[in-house]
């Protein structure tokens, strides 16, 4: 891979960060947030997302939507633990993307794909080919002795 290439690919995973923790954090700061508005519009798996939005499963549900978000932008700025990271933002991208398709609508501007598919895309993208790696710290990280015997976690965490 040559520079230039790392280069983008480092300036795309910190973009698609910064915008990850900004979504996630403005939720973690507001004490009145939630995502049950959201989720009782849904179009798709109604009972489903019906289910999320109950009483005793919606602060679990804000708490994860907020939190997650939040974190994966630190994964994927920091360039750590991105794979994992990418895994857990695309279920979440689904979910939303699921909640609001009105087949083959997702919105009044788009026919299938959405932002959210883009962003699943990008995602798929940056954990297939290990974006932490390139001006991240998750080459530095996957390589300290704790996890010189694990592989596994140090192609995750990588």
């Amino acid at each position: 891979m040559t520079l230039s290439q790392k280069i983008s690919l480092a300036v795309v995973r910190i973009v698609m960060g910064l915008m990850f923790f900004y979504a996630g954090i403005t939720k973690v700061v507001n004490p009145e947030w939630t995502a049950a508005g959201y989720m009782k519009g849904a179009k798709n798996f109604v009972g489903m997302y019906e289910w999320f939005s109950s009483p005793g499963i919606l602060p679990i549900v804000d708490f994860l939507n907020a939190w997650g978000l939040t974190l994966l932008g630190v994964a994927l700025i920091l360039g750590i633990a991105v794979r994992l990271g990418a895994f857990f933002g695309v279920i979440m991208m689904l979910m939303y993307y699921f909640v609001i398709l009105d087949f083959p609508y997702p919105n009044a501007h788009a026919f299938i794909v959405d932002e959210h598919i883009i962003y699943s895309a990008v995602l798929v993208f940056l954990g297939l080919v290990g974006a932490g790696r390139y001006f991240g710290l998750g080459y530095w990280f996957s390589s300290l002795p704790i996890f010189s015997n694990r592989r596994s976690v140090r192609k995750i965490l990588g």
